[in-house]
């Protein structure tokens, strides 16, 4: 007698980083939001202020004086051998996102439970694809024209919070700018200092 044994295999949908922002719920929060490759659907995920720091950094190629952790963490997997294939975020419990690191090696494939905040940091770092479960996705993502409403009060959350940073590198003179920048690299707050970067660059222009 054959038995027949049927595995359901979930599908899995690409997704990418297409905003970074502070959050709307806590001031101490941010928010990063995932765009799903060739479709509509947004998910955005709340993150802490450290991980959105380690994901900006990387998203705006600016080189720390220091390795952050997730620099740290992706130097001593490729020191190993190791390489990470792709992140997947696997599932999603009372509001929280789970997700798993695919790792490889050449004898061996390893799947490593992460917070989805730290899997995005490493992700941008090994530039290598996002997934999540369509299911999670349909039950807990939001289609763009709804999107597009949340992106108009985030941007207003981030212009009301950033405003008074923004009008002081305004009335900053360039040189200012210049050894305000290496001030704030030298501790270390990288989110300003993208702000500070983009601004001088518009000055330059």
């Amino acid at each position: 007698m054959n038995c027949f044994i049927f595995v359901a295999v979930m599908k899995k949908i690409e997704l990418e980083i297409v905003a970074l922002s502070h959050s709307i719920t806590t001031s101490s929060s941010y928010a990063v939001v995932l765009g799903e490759m060739n479709g509509t659907r947004r998910l955005p995920i709340v993150i802490g202020s450290f991980e959105a720091q380690a994901i900006a950094v990387a998203l705006e190629n600016v080189k720390p004086s220091r390795p952050l952790t997730h620099d740290l963490i992706k130097n001593f997997m490729g020191a190993f051998g190791v390489e990470l294939q792709e992140i997947l975020i696997s599932d999603l419990q009372e509001g929280i996102f789970y997700s798993k690191l695919v790792c490889y090696t050449e004898n061996d494939t390893i799947e490593i439970d992460s917070r989805t905040s730290d899997a995005l940091a490493l992700a941008v770092r090994f530039n290598c694809p996002i997934y999540i479960y369509e299911n999670i996705l349909e039950a807990s993502g939001i289609t763009v024209e709804e999107q597009e409403g949340t992106e108009k009060i985030e941007s207003i959350a981030v212009e009301e919070k950033e405003k008074p940073l923004e009008d002081s590198l305004v009335n900053m003179s360039l040189s200012e700018l210049q050894h305000y920048l290496e001030t704030v690299l030298e501790k270390e707050d990288y989110l300003k200092a993208i702000s500070i970067r983009d601004e001088i660059n518009r000055r330059k222009k």
